[in-house]
């Protein structure tokens, strides 16, 4: 039988890893472990993207949503939640303006609001005619039609978050949806040519480590560009009031393991993961992210956005915000990246 160490070192030689030996990697409680995994996980990092730490502002332009997640403050449900949408030339004007801060890629976000597809269309046209960036739109479940419109407008990427690659727990978490209607969108994305996002939360009540594998295996399976690994933050204002929040050891083991065996796929060093530790990015960045999604909306509807409490820089202009996380990269010896990051697949 391996021992951890030799697990560790066989996915840094690019070795598969079966599903009891990625459990094994998530079971590591011994501090000098722990600090081997990470480090692995930064080297292998280093050696796929370099010190580059690659920015993707974004522009949360809607919290009003259809869906009745259990987990998310902007269920629809949540009458509580103060609802805005922004219109199109608004987002156009953000977007423009945070290229200008020198993202070079800008993040389309909302709730699913059934925005109409025709002013999403519009926005791309009009960022990508004024603004030498690329777009990511996340914005859920769409139909076809609707994605292959916004790709023919110039959309580079799509971020469609499963959550868990466990069907059942899915159901049991998402109310009124289909895993089988998350997945095959995520095989759209594929075919229409989106380099495509997924991830998964940590730390759901219910959740265990054989979950929490099975999502690492269909991160590698779907060659996902792009992965967003965060940790649960309960809100009071949905079903799972007052659960215990994801820990930052458990999402950074994930994080770790994931940049192992997905070494070209771009992780991002997460907001949550920020607000639950003030050092959660820092930490990240050096267990294997290469990615920070600072926040480019308008501050006056930051606090709207409330997927979960307490979020971090919901107060702050998005000129500060550049500034404070250039400072952040650079304080790591890294740098920030003037190149859009796109996929290394």
């Amino acid at each position: 039988m391996l021992e951890i160490k030799d697990i560790i070192d066989k996915a840094v030689q690019g070795e598969e890893l079966t599903k009891n030996e990625i459990v094994k990697l998530l079971q590591i409680e011994e501090e000098e472990m722990l600090k081997y995994l990470y480090q692995k996980a930064d080297k292998v990092r280093k050696k796929f993207h370099g010190d580059e730490v690659h920015l993707r502002g974004i522009i949360e332009f809607s919290s009003y949503c259809k869906q009745n997640c259990y987990y998310c403050g902007l269920r629809k449900d949540n009458a509580s939640l103060g609802r805005y949408r922004l219109e199109a030339e608004e987002i156009v004007d953000l977007a423009i303006s945070g290229a200008q801060l020198g993202y070079r890629t800008i993040v389309l976000q909302s709730g699913e609001d059934g925005y109409a597809a025709d002013k999403i269309a519009y926005m791309i046209r009009e960022i990508k005619k004024d603004a030498d960036t690329a777009i990511t739109l996340c914005v859920g479940e769409r139909s076809y039609e609707e994605y292959k419109l916004w790709r023919e407008m110039g959309a580079d990427r799509y971020l469609l978050k499963h959550e868990t690659a466990d069907k059942e727990f899915y159901q049991s978490l998402h109310p009124g949806m289909k895993y089988k209607e998350r997945i095959e969108r995520l095989h759209w994305l594929k075919d229409l040519g989106y380099q495509t996002g997924g991830g998964n939360i940590i730390g759901l009540p219910g959740q265990n480590l054989e979950h929490l594998a099975d999502d690492i295996l269909f991160f590698k399976e779907f060659k996902l560009d792009m992965i967003g690994i965060g940790p649960f933050i309960a809100h009071d204002q949905t079903p799972l009031k007052g659960k215990e929040a994801g820990t930052v050891e458990m999402t950074l083991k994930v994080l770790a393991v994931t940049r192992l065996l997905l070494p070209l796929s771009h992780l991002p060093a997460t907001t949550a993961l920020g607000s639950i530790d003030n050092l959660g990015r820092q930490k990240a960045l050096k267990a294997g992210a290469n990615v920070v999604m600072p926040n480019i909306t308008s501050s006056k509807y930051r606090p709207l956005y409330e997927i979960y409490p307490a979020k971090i820089c919901i107060n702050e202009k998005a000129s500060d915000c550049r500034q404070c996380i250039g400072g952040i990269i650079n304080s790591l010896g890294r740098t920030v990246a003037t190149g859009r990051g796109d996929t290394l697949y």
